[in-house]
C-alpha cells in the first residue's frame, strides 16, 4: 500500500514544487497538516482525488482554485473560479481598513464593497472587537456572494456582525446607512491591459478584474457616492492599481476628500489609497 510520505514525493517529482505537492496531498488526504499523517496508507479515492487535482495544476489553472482555500490573514477561505483569489496586498489594505475601524470610540460600522469571497469583511468581522462592530458586505455577483455566505458560516461568532447583501456597491445599500470606514478591492485593470498573466485572464473573473478603458471606472464610481455614506471624518480605503496613485488623488480632491494619501504595499506599488472625508478638525 501507498503511505503519504510516499505519496507527497510522488507528487513533487510529477510537479516540480514540492511545497504545492504537500498542499495538494494534504486536501485529497483531508489532514490538517500532511507532517501528522506521513505514515499513514492512502486509499484509491484519495489517490483518484490527487490525480484529478494535478491534473488541473499542470493544465495552469490556479493553485488556489485546484486546492478550493486559500489562506488570507488569520482566515482559511473556501475559493473557486466564481471569486478572485485573495492576494498578499490586499491583506494590507484590510490592516489599513482595521486601523482606522479600532480607532472609532463606542459603536463601528464598515462596509466593504464587492465583497468576492467575503476575505475582506470576514477579516474585518473576526479581527474587530465582536461588541458594537457592524460589517457591511456587497457584490453584484450572485455566484460570488455564495462563496461569501459559505466562507460567513465558518467564523463563528463574529457572522452576527455580518450583513451581506446583493448590490451594486452602494445601490442596494439602506440609504440612512453611515459607515466610519469604507473599504474595497474593486476590478481596476484597463480592458486591454497587457500585463494580465494568462492564468488570471482565463481563470479568474472578468467582472472583478477590468474596470474601462483606463482601469478607473469602478475606483470613479467609489470615490464619487461614498461621500453619502460616510460619517465626518470617516475614511475610504481602497485597492488601487500600482499606476493609478494620481489619477486617483485627483478624483478624491475632486469629490471633496480632504488629506488624501496613497500607502505603497509590502512590493513597494502604490497600492492603498485613503481619502478622509471632511468632518471636524483632524
Amino acid at each position: 500500500m501507498t503511505t503519504v510520505r510516499e505519496l507527497v514525493e510522488s507528487t513533487a517529482a510529477v510537479i516540480g514544487d514540492r511545497t504545492h505537492a504537500r498542499w495538494l496531498v494534504e486536501v485529497a488526504v483531508s489532514a490538517d497538516r500532511v507532517d501528522d499523517v506521513l505514515d499513514e496508507e492512502v486509499t484509491e479515492r484519495m489517490v483518484a482525488h490527487l490525480d484529478a487535482m494535478v491534473g488541473r495544476y499542470r493544465s495552469g489553472e490556479p493553485l488556489q482554485y485546484v486546492l478550493g482555500r486559500w489562506a488570507f490573514r488569520h482566515l482559511d477561505l473556501f475559493v473557486d473560479e466564481r471569486v478572485l483569489i485573495p492576494r498578499p496586498e490586499t491583506e494590507e489594505v484590510v490592516g489599513v481598513a482595521i486601523e482606522f475601524a479600532r480607532a472609532v470610540e463606542g459603536g463601528r460600522t464598515v462596509i466593504d464593497l464587492g465583497t468576492g469571497s467575503g476575505a475582506i469583511g470576514l477579516a474585518l468581522a473576526t479581527e474587530l472587537p465582536i461588541d458594537n462592530t457592524s460589517i457591511w458586505m456587497t457584490d453584484i455577483s450572485p455566484d460570488a456572494l455564495a462563496v461569501a455566505r459559505a466562507n460567513l458560516a465558518g467564523i463563528g461568532r463574529p457572522a452576527r456582525n455580518v450583513t451581506i447583501i446583493e448590490s451594486r456597491w452602494f445601490d442596494a445599500l439602506p440609504a440612512n446607512l453611515q459607515a466610519d470606514v469604507i473599504v474595497s478591492n474593486p476590478p481596476y485593470i484597463a480592458l486591454d491591459s497587457p500585463d494580465v498573466d494568462g492564468n488570471v485572464s482565463d481563470y479568474e473573473p472578468e467582472v472583478a478584474l477590468y474596470s474601462g478603458p483606463d482601469g478607473l471606472d469602478a475606483i470613479r464610481e467609489i470615490i464619487r457616492k461614498a461621500g453619502d455614506f460616510l460619517t465626518a471624518n470617516g475614511a475610504l480605503v481602497l485597492e488601487i492599481g500600482a499606476d493609478q496613485r494620481l489619477a486617483t488623488e485627483y478624483l478624491f480632491e475632486e469629490h471633496g476628500y480632504v488629506d488624501c494619501e496613497v500607502r505603497r504595499d509590502a512590493f513597494g506599488h502604490d497600492r492603498i489609497a485613503i481619502g478622509y472625508w471632511p468632518g471636524s478638525a483632524r
